[in-house]
């Protein structure tokens, strides 16, 4: 089976972000970069699917020419191929961007398009099921359990305390989550790989879009309380009391 999994360039989780001046971008001036951690373990579910089924694998994104990067630590994970949709453009909303995907992926040589369910930095949730709606082909959301047999994938949801399963008919679309798997990491083999493969560079069509980016808010830091008790045994008063407090002596 060939399968394509689509990522995308996020700055790194737990990083401290803050924005440009005009509240239109993040500034990216000491930030790292990574995969968004659902679309990882989407990496990771189509190297567990191609090692029990055979086939062949690609990542896909729509970036920057920097974007490359997480294409090869896709490889070095054990993608087999990678291919760029590059831009300069930072506007890229949801529909535009699964608009690009859709293009790209509109061949039909693929029997599953993988996505993480949402991305670590705008938190959308919606490309993958744009790019479903837009190729016409079945779309399951937030999956935490793929087995494919005879062309029709199986797939599990978490909900209310149980699971959801649902059968779908390949080529299908599936948005993963976080907890599917445990990605594995990139090998010293599978960098140098990465090094020497070609990533295909497409520029990709703009289309419009209806939404329009106002600007960027960061959530406001929750602030803590921290109370020093004291130091060695002289504390020990304090400590009886606050237990206390908190109900618990």
């Amino acid at each position: 089976m060939n399968i394509a999994v689509c990522i995308k360039r996020v700055p790194e989780t737990g990083a401290r972000i803050t924005l440009t001046a005009d509240e239109q971008e993040i500034d990216t001036s000491y930030l790292g970069f990574t995969i968004s951690p659902h679309e990882e373990c989407a990496v990771e579910e189509a190297l567990r699917l191609v090692e029990r089924h055979g086939g062949t694998t690609t990542a896909v994104t729509l970036g920057p020419p920097a974007a490359a990067e997480q294409l090869q630590n896709a490889v070095a994970m054990g993608i087999e191929s990678a291919l760029l949709l590059e831009t300069e453009r930072s506007d890229w909303d949801p529909q535009a961007t699964a608009a690009a995907l859709a293009d790209a992926l509109r061949d039909g040589a693929h029997d599953l398009l993988l996505f993480g369910n949402e991305s670590a930095d705008s938190g959308g949730y919606q490309v993958g099921i744009r790019v479903a709606h837009t190729l016409g082909l079945p779309c399951v959301t937030g999956i935490k359990g793929i087995e494919i047999t005879d062309g029709t994938a199986t797939v599990r949801r978490e909900e209310g305390g149980g699971w959801e399963i649902f059968e779908v008919p390949l080529p299908a679309v599936i948005t993963v989550k976080e907890g599917i798997n445990l990605p594995r990491y990139a090998s010293l083999p599978g960098r140098l790989r990465a090094k020497k493969l070609e990533i295909v560079r497409v520029e990709p069509a703009w289309r419009e879009g209806e939404l329009r980016k106002q600007r960027l808010v960061v959530p406001q830091e929750q602030g803590s309380h921290v109370e020093l008790l004291g130091e060695g045994p002289a504390a020990a008063p304090r400590v009886v009391e606050v237990l206390k407090e908190l109900g618990v002596a």
